[in-house]
């Protein structure tokens, strides 16, 4: 039988750790949800420092083989669990549910998956580091302090920006990357594809920040254009004043507080229809 709270899996964005849900993690368990945090394949239980220090791991790591990662932790829980994610971490919850996975789904700033032309000067911009050298497909780039600041500090100084980046940054996986920006024009064959007619989907909720630069708000409201043509439970919030950075942002508990509760709620309703039981 399902515990009272499901359970709540966090999937970290591209140049972070699971250290930047940490508020969120404990806010979840205070609640009472058991809440799991892995990282992407080479990080293990390292410290931002750490992996910058020796970032070879990285190195080659593609899209699937994280997708793949977090499939395995998903399906040795013991109840399906409600799956948020941020930024490139939102994309890989839109395949997770794509597949079948979870009771409920948070995806926060996501970029595009394959099939959404959306795209402005601004997110090509975070990346050029890494798409303007093919070379180093294979490598993983460190994000500058200064380049962390246009994409993730934008609402800080530039010497609080440079605190966070100390604290939370790490190299960008390259391959990675490379794949989820080539797949964007191959709406039926790219690697992050997902069906957005998909009659079975869990309930996704996805939230946008209003000064992200990464994903900005045109590719939220594009993806929620898409997902609004098919029949499964699908919602959009957006938050002022938001970056890039909306999940540890002065104020992230007003955010968090929203994705659980939304979540919780519709999590419940498809646990009931599951079981039999009226809504």
């Amino acid at each position: 039988m399902p515990t009272n709270l499901p359970p709540i899996v966090l999937i970290h964005g591209l140049w972070m750790t699971p250290a930047s849900w940490d508020g969120w993690a404990e806010r979840f368990r205070a609640r009472g949800h058991e809440v799991i945090t892995p990282a992407w394949p080479g990080i293990g239980d390292r410290t931002p420092a750490q992996v910058r220090a020796d970032p070879h791991a990285l190195e080659g790591v593609g899209l699937l083989e994280v997708v793949d990662h977090y499939d395995r932790i998903i399906r040795a829980l013991p109840e399906p669990p409600i799956i948020m994610g941020h930024s490139f971490g939102a994309i890989f919850t839109l395949m997770l549910l794509d597949r079948g996975l979870g009771v409920a789904g948070v995806a926060v700033e996501p970029g595009n998956t394959a099939g959404v032309l959306t795209l402005r000067g601004s997110t090509l911009r975070t990346g050029a580091a890494v798409l303007t050298n093919p070379f180093r497909k294979n490598s993983a780039t460190p994000i500058t302090p200064g380049r962390f600041h246009y994409a993730f500090g934008n609402d800080l100084s530039r010497a609080e920006s440079d605190a966070e980046w100390e604290k939370n940054a790490i190299p960008s996986y390259n391959r990675l990357f490379f794949e989820g920006v080539l797949a964007i024009p191959q709406a039926k064959k790219g690697i992050t594809r997902v069906d957005f007619l998909k009659p079975d989907r869990a309930p996704l909720l996805i939230i946008g920040g209003e000064i992200d630069h990464v994903a900005p708000l045109a590719v939220q409201k594009a993806l929620l254009r898409r997902y609004s043509e098919g029949p499964a439970v699908v919602e959009y919030r957006e938050f002022p004043g938001r970056s890039h950075r909306i999940v540890g942002q002065q104020g992230w508990e007003d955010v968090a507080d929203v994705a659980v509760e939304w979540a919780a709620q519709h999590a419940q309703a498809v646990r009931d229809s599951r079981s039999g039981d009226p809504a």
